[in-house]
């Protein structure tokens, strides 16, 4: 599941238009039916080869422990590492972050008995006249569009007025609590992130802070079904996020993340219940 920190927008106007989308197949729909071949429309034949060899020789995304960050000592080899993380990578792996396990992993399970709901339940959280918001895909433009191969739901979480009366309020419990608490934990946990940022740039936080405070934030929830030809398809097209930053928990710990890095598409090696911390367009252009 994808957390993402926005810059502040002018008015709702603006939110408003994020994107719309046209309907397409539910690919849950698709695994579940006997095919050895893929639709046309999620072959992808130009994209770049998938990694299969053996990947230790490739570098590591940095892991931070923010507990170090935390801490009231005079070592800043920790924040060091941030910066040259944040630099070099644009990417990291949080650990020890301060979100409770036992909150991850009812949302992880929550997330998953969402997708598995029978599809005219899933139906009531459709996006609605091309709305971006909802079940579907992202940003789906024409009927020829390629598609990728996997569903998403994707909301907009706070301000709580900017929410859809007809998605985060009818979320089914306990999930909706859960996401709740989920969402509170990440704008904290996003502030402190930005913070230690400014400190690693020598910047007041307060400056960082006034960047973002009135910013909002969203959730992606992405489901990759099962492919038959896994070698022609892709989960989620290759991206760059255009905002501040962008808090990416996996509800397991299959390697499918990658992170292009001087030419090379670079594995994640998710660690049990850590985040991976996307800085995202908004921030790098803001710094």
């Amino acid at each position: 599941m994808i957390y993402d920190l926005l810059k502040a927008m002018d008015n709702q106007e603006q939110l408003l238009n994020l994107g719309r989308s046209l309907a397409v197949p539910w690919v849950q729909d698709l695994a579940k039916e006997t095919m050895t071949t893929i639709p046309p429309r999620y072959v992808r034949p130009h994209q770049d080869p998938p990694l299969i060899s053996n990947t230790s020789s490739l570098p590591q995304l940095p892991v931070i422990d923010m507990q170090t960050l935390l801490s009231n000592n005079d070592d800043f080899s920790e924040l060091d590492k941030l910066h040259l993380a944040s630099q070099e990578w644009g990417f990291f792996q949080l650990i020890n972050h301060g979100v409770s396990s036992s909150l991850l992993e009812t949302v992880k399970s929550g997330i998953q008995e969402f997708f598995e709901l029978p599809m005219e339940e899933k139906k009531k959280y459709w996006q609605q006249g091309g709305d971006v918001e909802g079940f579907g895909q992202a940003f789906v433009v024409s009927e020829e569009q390629k598609l990728d191969w996997g569903d998403l739901f994707y909301m907009v979480t706070l301000p709580t007025y900017l929410r859809k009366p007809h998605l985060f309020p009818k979320l089914p419990l306990p999930l909706r609590d859960n996401l709740e608490a989920y969402s509170a934990e990440l704008k904290a946990l996003a502030v402190k992130i930005l913070d230690l940022m400014a400190k690693a740039l020598r910047m007041e936080a307060r400056e960082m802070r006034e960047l973002f405070e009135e910013g909002w934030q969203g959730m992606r929830m992405n489901y990759y079904s099962p492919c038959p030809q896994p070698e022609l398809a892709i989960g989620l097209n290759p991206h760059s996020d255009p905002v501040a930053l962008t808090i990416l928990l996996q509800i397991n710990e299959v390697e499918g993340l990658q992170i292009r890095k001087n030419g090379m598409w670079i594995p994640v090696k998710p660690l049990p219940n850590a985040f991976v911390v996307n800085i995202g367009d908004a921030l790098e252009v803001s710094t």
